[in-house]
């Protein structure tokens, strides 16, 4: 696709796709923009490698509905991409053939049947959280002597008071966090939304220490590597799991649970479920899109169900099954 004159119908749209719908019209984020990319370039490598036309040289009849399935399969059996990745890879095919529709109505019906290949349905995993004893034994765990200790207690108690997710974690600078009365943190989440968080009185005391120890410029990271660079995704991930290894040595039920970032942003939204807070609200702290996110932790909060038994059960209904009058519906009810 570089290099060469654009001779194809797919070549020039390919490239309009991400220049002028992504780039100017939605504004897309640098991530969501690489995330596309790379789709469509694993897409163009696959139908290179299974036929033999170069990307330079694919016509649309080239990427059917039929050819797009056998490349979501190929993601699956030969890539062992979950099948959430694969319904990633699908919804940026999706969005390259809505904007090609506008653009290449003789392909109506081709386009067409590729944007009616279904994403694939997954089992929905009840999300991981940490109860209060083990949030304690988790911040308790970085050596305070050391400055990377220090750092990363302040990182994990942000992150749970706030449920930022990592990456707004590792994007905030030091004129992010605002003290003093209305005390928050501003961040930058998914779709370039900003919002601001509310900061607890002793995640503002910890944060005033740690920057007049950080002392960096406004537009510096708020948690730097000693080199002073930004932290990654991957060193944070590092950091929770190897604090919580050493925090699962006072706290045992911490064995058996994967800690990672996320799960500290999860324990936040549980945290503030339990304590009655709507979950509209939960979802406007969080950064969701819509309210219907929030639900996980719903589903994920036996409490919540506890009392629900409880309110619905009558206390002297008689035990036993219910069993069927008809044989029909006793068929209907073995199913």
């Amino acid at each position: 696709m570089v290099g060469g004159p654009l001779m194809t119908l797919i070549a020039p749209t390919l490239q309009a796709f991400f220049t002028d719908r992504l780039a100017t019209q939605r504004q897309a984020s640098p991530r969501t923009i690489a995330a596309y990319r790379d789709a469509l370039r694993l897409l163009l490598e696959f139908v290179h490698g299974s036929t033999g036309t170069t990307p330079a040289q694919l016509d649309w009849d080239d990427l059917d509905a039929t050819v797009i399935s056998s490349f979501l399969t190929h993601l699956e059996r030969e890539r062992r991409n979950s099948i959430r990745t694969r319904n990633v890879r699908l919804t940026a095919i999706r969005s390259l053939f809505s904007y090609a529709a506008l653009r290449h109505p003789e392909h109506a019906l081709l386009i067409q049947r590729v944007l009616a290949i279904p994403p694939k349905r997954f089992d929905k995993r009840i999300v991981t959280f940490l109860t209060a004893p083990e949030v304690d034994a988790l911040l308790a765990a970085p050596d305070q002597s050391r400055w990377k200790g220090r750092r990363d207690r302040i990182l994990m108690f942000l992150a749970v008071q706030t449920g930022l997710r990592v990456s707004e974690l590792t994007g905030l600078n030091c004129a992010d966090v605002t003290l003093g009365a209305g005390a928050n943190v501003r961040c930058e989440g998914k779709g370039r939304k900003q919002r601001a968080v509310p900061l607890s009185g002793p995640v503002e005391a910890l944060l005033r220490v740690w920057l007049r120890e950080r002392a960096g410029r406004s537009t510096d990271p708020l948690f730097p590597t000693h080199t002073g660079r930004r932290l990654s995704r991957d060193a944070v991930a590092l950091r929770v799991n190897t604090h919580a290894a050493t925090a699962a040595q006072r706290c045992p039920s911490l064995l058996g649970k994967r800690v990672h970032p996320h799960v500290l942003r999860h324990s936040c939204a549980m945290s503030l479920l339990q304590a009655g807070v709507d979950t509209s609200v939960i979802a406007l702290w969080l950064g969701h899109a819509g309210v219907r996110s929030t639900d996980a932790y719903v589903h994920a909060d036996i409490t919540i169900k506890e009392k629900a038994l409880a309110l619905t059960t009558p206390a002297a209904a008689r035990p036993g099954r219910y069993r069927p009058p008809d044989k029909i519906l006793a068929f209907l009810e073995s199913l």
